[in-house]
C-alpha cells in the first residue's frame, strides 16, 4: 500500500545513488517490504515481468550498487530490522538486512560481545558486505 510504495521523484532519487562517484540512476518505484514473504512475492513478480530489482540498505556503499541503471524496483530493506537469533556459544547472530551496527551492538550490550566492523554508526551490518558470523568480538 501507499506507505510502503513510492514513485515520488525525491524518494526515487534518494534511492538511485550511494556515496560513490557514479551519477544518480533512480529506480521506477521504491518499495519497503517488512517480511521475507513480501520480498519473495515482490521478487517473483519482478522475475515474471522481467523487471530489474535493486536492493537498498542505507545508501552508504561506495560502488554504485544501488544505481538502477535500467530502472526497475528498489527494495528498501531498512524496515526489516529484526535480530532473530543470537548464539553466545558460537559467537554468531542472525539479523535481517535492515539491522545497523549500532542497533546490533545495543542488542549485544551486557553479553560481553560487540560487532566492531565499520566506522559509520548508521551503516547497515549487511551493507558492510560481511556476515556477523564469526565477527562478534569479546
Amino acid at each position: 500500500g501507499a506507505p510502503n510504495v513510492s514513485t515520488a521523484t525525491a524518494v526515487r532519487e534518494q534511492h538511485g545513488h550511494d556515496e560513490s562517484m557514479h551519477p544518480c540512476a533512480p529506480p521506477d518505484v521504491v518499495v519497503w517490504p517488512q517480511a521475507v514473504g513480501q520480498v519473495q512475492e515482490l521478487a517473483a513478480l519482478c522475475h515474471r515481468c522481467r523487471v530489474p530489482m535493486v536492493p537498498f540498505g542505507t545508501g552508504t556503499g561506495l560502488e554504485g550498487g544501488v544505481n538502477a541503471v535500467q530502472g526497475g524496483v528498489c527494495f528498501d530493506l531498512s524496515r526489516m530490522d529484526g535480530i532473530t537469533e543470537l548464539s553466545l556459544e558460537d559467537f554468531s547472530v542472525t539479523v535481517e538486512p535492515g539491522v545497523t551496527r549500532k542497533a546490533l551492538n545495543k542488542h549485544l550490550r551486557g553479553t560481553g560481545l560487540w560487532f566492531p566492523v565499520g566506522t559509520v554508526g548508521r551503516r547497515g551490518v549487511v551493507g558492510l558486505g560481511v556476515t556477523a558470523l564469526g565477527r562478534l568480538g569479546m
